[in-house]
This record gives C-alpha cells, structure tokens and sequence, in this order.
C-alpha cells in the first residue's frame, strides 16, 4: 500500500481526465458516392501495349477518367476543431481502357480489351473552422495513394460449347498521392448527417491519364458517436 499510496492523487486525476478527453472526442463512419475525373493520357497504347503517338499507326487513344464511385470514410475529432480521418474511394465498374479485338482473332477470341479500375485512399488531418449542432465545415488534407488495376476482358464463341466471356487480373500499378478536400456537414439529426465534398488527388507520375490530379465530387452519408457542439 505503501508503494502505491503516492500515486494515487495522480492515479485519482487521470481517472477523471478519462471521461472528459472521451466526452470531447467524436467518431464518425460514412458512405459516399460521387465522381473521379481526369482527362485522357497525351499518347496511346498499340496493340503490344506500347505507348505511340495519337494519330499514328495502329495507335489507340485510352479513354478519360469520368466515373462513377463509392466510398467508405470515418473520422476522429479529438478536439472541437481538429481530427483525423482516412477515407477510399472505388470504382464499382470496370472501364474500358484499350480495345484489342482487332488482335482477337489470332488468339482465337471474338473480343478483347484491357479494362481498368481506380482506387484512391488517403489518410488526413481534419480542420473544422466552423463547428455548430446543425452545419460544421471540414478542410481535410493528407497523403495516400492510387490504385489502377488492369484485367483482360474478352469473349469467344464456337460449336462445341457456344458463346462465352472472360476477365482476368493483368497487373497493377500504384501511385503516391497528395490529397485536399472541403466539404459541409449537415446534421439531419443529432447523430445523422450528409455531407457534400469536393476532393483533389495530386498522384505523382500519373501516366494512365492526362493530368497528375484527380478531381472527386463526393456526398457522404454518415454517423456520429460523441459530444458535439
């Protein structure tokens, strides 16, 4: 008893810092859905998946980011005005990046293309210079990464077993990235809020697509747990 009995004043005051630092604290979880832009690359892919300039030669033009996107976030405000949060932002769909069908037929297939898929996350500080029970505005900024996943996609069709499709994972390539956005949070209720967001991607050597920034438009739906204005 002797040992512990200096420490109990402190022990006594840590213990009641407790529930005030997680009364002062909120968490949110959120689902978005929204868009990614990004213009298409300056050159074109050939049959090989080699880069040519457009207009030459059996040069293919790949296609602008312009997709539609869903999203999973959460969100630790630690103080009134400061947190942190991380958010990912999926394509759902493949897209079409470069169509090959006019190799199809010497590998045996009516159709071929490489599709792609974009992924983005970042993890982020969170400023929210305007805190209120009804509207807060949150400025977050951070850094993460972005995703492009390739697979090959085709079809066949034949006598012996008719027609059929395929898609296959070709490989990947991962990018460093830069993120900022600015969104307002309304508060339907106490706890449920919607929050409409715009996002800027600044990923490092982004040659898939025009521009090293990626645009994103987003309106998050989510929950919060904790003390609030």
């Amino acid at each position: 008893m002797r040992r512990i009995s200096p420490y109990l004043p402190l022990l006594f005051v840590l213990a009641c810092y407790v529930p005030m630092a997680s009364a002062q604290s909120s968490f949110d979880i959120n689902v978005g859905f929204g868009a990614i832009q990004d213009s298409a690359a300056k050159t074109g892919l050939d049959q090989n998946l080699n880069s040519c300039a457009l207009n030459s030669t059996g040069c293919t033009k790949t296609p602008s980011l312009n997709s539609f996107v869903i999203g999973l976030g959460g969100d630790l405000m630690l103080w009134k005005k400061f947190g942190v949060g991380a958010e990912m932002s999926i394509q759902p769909a493949k897209q079409t990046y470069v169509d090959l069908t006019s190799s199809a037929a010497s590998a045996g297939l009516s159709t071929l293309s490489l599709d792609s898929r974009v992924t983005l996350y970042d993890f982020n500080g969170i400023f929210e210079p305007v805190n209120t029970k009804k509207v807060a505005v949150k400025l977050s900024g951070g850094i993460g990464g972005a995703n492009i996943k390739f697979y090959e996609s085709g079809s066949s069709s034949n006598s012996l077993i008719g027609s059929q499709n395929f898609s296959q994972y070709f490989g990947s390539s991962n990018h460093f990235q830069v993120h900022g956005g600015i969104g307002v949070q309304i508060y339907l209720t106490d706890h449920v809020y919607v929050r409409p967001q715009f996002d800027v991607h600044y990923v490092k050597n982004l040659s898939q697509f025009g521009h090293n920034a990626i645009t994103e438009e987003m309106v998050w739906l989510g929950y919060s747990w904790g003390d609030r204005p």
